[in-house]
């Protein structure tokens, strides 16, 4: 089996719709695939409506969170999306994305770049306003090459001339808000350094203790001794390995199964999930 637990639609920042999602996985050979927008799960109904037959979809959630001033990534999977307090802050992070970005629109008019909330809207098409939406802006405008380029102190990374901070999940209660909600988490990319401040060691294994399931350690932003520490540390934490590609279309390079989950993993995945089933295609519209 090929999993893929890390994959984002037009619903956040990607650039596949959540129909087109499926349809490309499917064709890119994968047998299961996650959907895990940020703090998000509008794109749910166009995936499921759409699933071909063959591939499974997982439900899933990319929660934005910061402990100890460094923002980090939750994923979430198979919650119950209704279940009330995970979904009211879900939608507390998500309504101050807005106010955010027009905040980094602000600083980068002042830098003397002309970026506007008109073009950061168009470029979001409805989605969850996210970083990479006015990163892409910046490469529209020949601020800079690509997307990752704008992810720099120069620009948009944590700590940036353009950076605004937004409401942030404390991990602890996002675990605790997942975990009452039937769901699985596990940390992103824990160790991308080039993304920001990484959350030291010490904090992941508290993590653990409060009912942290796994670590993304197969994922583009880990280079191989990044990785083999992420193993060596989900061993001693006892915590599930997932490998993902983080797939965002065509706004980053990573191809839908450049990196994969285990098949034994995913299966405890969703034996450890309560609040939601993995949805079986059946050809999909």
């Amino acid at each position: 089996m090929r999993i893929d637990l890390h994959c984002h639609s037009t619903a956040s920042d990607g650039t596949d719709t959540p129909a087109e999602l499926v349809r490309h996985a499917a064709v890119a050979g994968l047998d299961v695939v996650a959907l895990t927008d940020h703090d998000t799960t509008r794109g749910y109904a166009g995936a499921i409506a759409a699933l071909p037959e063959g591939l499974t979809l997982v439900t899933g959630a990319e929660l934005s969170c910061r402990v100890d001033g460094i923002s980090m990534h939750m994923l979430a999977y198979l919650f119950d999306p209704a279940e009330p307090a995970l979904l009211a802050e879900r939608e507390l992070v998500r309504d101050d994305r807005v106010p955010r970005a027009k905040g980094m629109i602000a600083k980068l008019n002042a830098l003397g770049v002309p970026v506007t909330w008109a073009q950061v809207e168009r470029i979001a098409v409805g989605g969850s306003v996210g970083r990479p939406h006015v990163a892409t802006a910046l490469v529209e405008l020949g601020v800079v090459p690509t997307v990752s380029d704008a992810f720099t102190e120069e620009w948009l990374a944590d700590g940036g001339r353009a950076f605004v901070e937004k409401h942030e999940t404390d991990p602890f209660e996002a675990i605790r808000l997942v975990k009452n909600a039937g769901g699985v988490c596990v940390f992103a990319h824990p160790a991308a350094a080039k993304r920001g401040r990484t959350v030291p060691e010490a904090r992941i294994a508290q993590l653990a203790e409060a009912g942290l399931d796994g670590i993304e350690v197969d994922h583009m932003d880990h280079d191989a001794d990044a990785r083999d520490r992420l193993r060596g540390l989900a061993k001693d934490l006892d915590l599930l390995v997932t490998g993902s590609s983080d797939y965002h279309g065509s706004r980053k390079t990573v191809t839908l199964g450049a990196y994969t989950t285990d098949p034994e993993v995913y299966g405890e995945i969703t034996r450890r999930a309560t609040g939601a089933f993995p949805v079986p295609g059946t050809g999909g519209a």
